[in-house]
C-alpha cells in the first residue's frame, strides 16, 4: 500500500484548494492507497533560515530541515511517503507564503551543490523518487494568466519539486468562484454570474482532472 501526503497551503479549509485537493485524495485512495490530509496553515513554522546545517560536510541531517519546530515531523512523513499531494491558491502572482516556506524546509536539505559528473546538472541527493502533484487555484482568467506569465512564474515551482523530488506535475485552476456571497465584497470588477457559470461548468471538471492526478500518481515510480 502506497502513503500519501495532503497538503493544503490555502488559509481557507473548505474552499477551491481544499476541494481540490481531498479530490485528489480521493482519486489516490481509489486505487489503494492510503492518504493523510494536513492543513499547514494549522503549523507554526518559519521559511529556511540560511543555516546551512543540511549543506555541511558529514551532516547529519539525513534530507530533514535542522530546525526544531511544528512542522518537522510533518517533514519527516513527507520523506517517507510514496508520494506527495500540495495545494495553493495563487496571491500576487504566487503561491501563499506558507506554501514556499514549505517548500524551502523540505526541498532545501535535499537539494545539492555538487555537479552529477554522469549525467551533468545538479546531482540528486534524494535516492528515491517521491512523486509530487501540485494544484494551484487562481481567481484569474486562463487567457490573463498565460498573458501575465503565470505559467512561467509558477511552473518555475513545479520544475524545482521535479528536479529534487524526481517528478512533479501540475494542475491549474483557473476563473475560480472567490466569495460565497459577491454582494457582500468591494468587487465589480468581477461579473458574478460569470463566476458562478464558470463555478458550475468547469470546476466540475477541475475536480475530475484533481482525481485523476491522484491515480496516476499512484502509477509514478
Amino acid at each position: 500500500m502506497k502513503n500519501v501526503i495532503v497538503l493544503n497551503a490555502s488559509p481557507r479549509k473548505n474552499f477551491n484548494t481544499a476541494k481540490l485537493l481531498k479530490e485528489a485524495q480521493k482519486g489516490a485512495e481509489s486505487v489503494g492507497a492510503k492518504a493523510e490530509y494536513f492543513n499547514l496553515y494549522d503549523y507554526n513554522f518559519l521559511g529556511c533560515r540560511s543555516c546551512f546545517a543540511c549543506q555541511r560536510k558529514g551532516s547529519i541531517t539525513e534530507g530533514i530541515c535542522a530546525i526544531k519546530d511544528d512542522i518537522k515531523p510533518l517533514l519527516e512523513k513527507c520523506l517517507e511517503s510514496d508520494a506527495i499531494i500540495i495545494g495553493s491558491p495563487v496571491y500576487f502572482s504566487y503561491p501563499t507564503g506558507v506554501f514556499r516556506s514549505f517548500m524551502e524546509r523540505l526541498l532545501f536539505p535535499n537539494h545539492t551543490y555538487m555537479v552529477d559528473k554522469e549525467n551533468g546538472g545538479l546531482k540528486r541527493r534524494l535516492d528515491k523518487t517521491i512523486p509530487t502533484g501540485i494544484i494551484f487555484t487562481m481567481n484569474c482568467p486562463e487567457g490573463l494568466a498565460s498573458q501575465i506569465n503565470y505559467p512561467t512564474i509558477l511552473g518555475e515551482n513545479v520544475n524545482t519539486f521535479n528536479h529534487i523530488m524526481g517528478y512533479a506535475e501540475c494542475l491549474y485552476a483557473y476563473d475560480t468562484y472567490q466569495f460565497a456571497d459577491y454582494s457582500k465584497y468591494n468587487c465589480d470588477l468581477f461579473d458574478e454570474n460569470l463566476k458562478a457559470k464558470a463555478r458550475d461548468e468547469q470546476f466540475p471538471k477541475d475536480l475530475q482532472r484533481a482525481f485523476n492526478m491522484g491515480v496516476g500518481l499512484m502509477s509514478k515510480d
